[in-house]
């Protein structure tokens, strides 16, 4: 009888690990984008502020969705409240260059450096 308790509840816990593998990625992206895929080795955001252009321009800072004037107005302050952990950029493979160029000349104009850009690994033929 003790033997059963002990299979259940190896049971359960492959049941939880394999849950927690398939939620795990989704909640680490936020906003949904197709990232541009890249041969040069892709940085992924660990910490430090993200800021995402989705496929239809609209941008987001973290989760929190900006207009571009409120992100150009906001993003300062947003920046300083982050600390110097860097900045993440996540642009949707269909954003215009133009936009991309836009959100980027924000971030310089306000005196952030460190910018990376967020690339899919590109597929080995």
């Amino acid at each position: 009888m003790g033997d059963i308790n002990v299979v259940s509840l190896i049971d359960v816990m492959m049941l939880l690990m394999v849950i927690f593998m398939i939620t795990a990625p989704i909640m680490q992206g936020g906003v949904d984008v197709a990232l541009p895929q890249a041969q040069a080795k892709p940085l992924e955001p660990k910490s430090g502020m993200v800021v995402t252009v989705d496929r239809t321009g609209q941008i987001y800072v973290d989760n929190a969705r900006l207009s571009y004037d409120e992100f150009r107005s906001d993003f300062k302050a947003l920046a300083a409240k982050h600390g110097s952990n860097g900045v993440y950029l996540r642009a949707d493979a269909g954003v215009p260059y133009g936009m991309v160029v836009k959100v980027l000349a924000v971030m310089r104009n306000m005196g952030t450096g460190d910018v990376g850009l967020v690339a899919e690994p590109e597929e080995q033929p």
